[in-house]
């Protein structure tokens, strides 16, 4: 499990990997159409793509002469359950942390 996670989470970690994923959830994309937003070569959205694909997090198919990608939402599902274990923890309330915190640093 730390392996696929290790993974999972490092193919999570570039922006551009999170932005063509975001755009797969539309849906399936060719390549060409995958590359267009980016100021990159096709060669490196291919790099991209490798790591995704090989993250287990999209699929790749070639249908005729095209290159289609396909996210795969269940691939998350392990990184979702193991994020899920930190919800049992209050979340932080920024505004009356910045509150307390100008409360304090006023009073001196």
């Amino acid at each position: 499990m730390a392996h696929a996670l290790d993974t999972t989470f490092s193919a999570l970690a570039d922006p551009t990997r999170r932005h063509i994923l975001s755009m797969l959830l539309e849906d399936d994309m060719a390549v060409t159409d995958v590359a267009e937003p980016f100021e990159m070569s096709l060669a490196a959205i291919s790099k991209h793509l490798t790591i995704l694909t090989r993250a287990g997090l999209i699929t790749q198919e070639k249908r005729g002469r095209v290159k289609w990608c396909k996210l795969d939402p269940d691939a998350m599902k392990e990184a979702s359950v193991w994020m899920q274990g930190f919800g049992q923890f209050e979340p932080v309330n920024l505004d009356a942390f910045e509150a307390f915190l100008n409360s304090t640093l006023n009073d001196d």
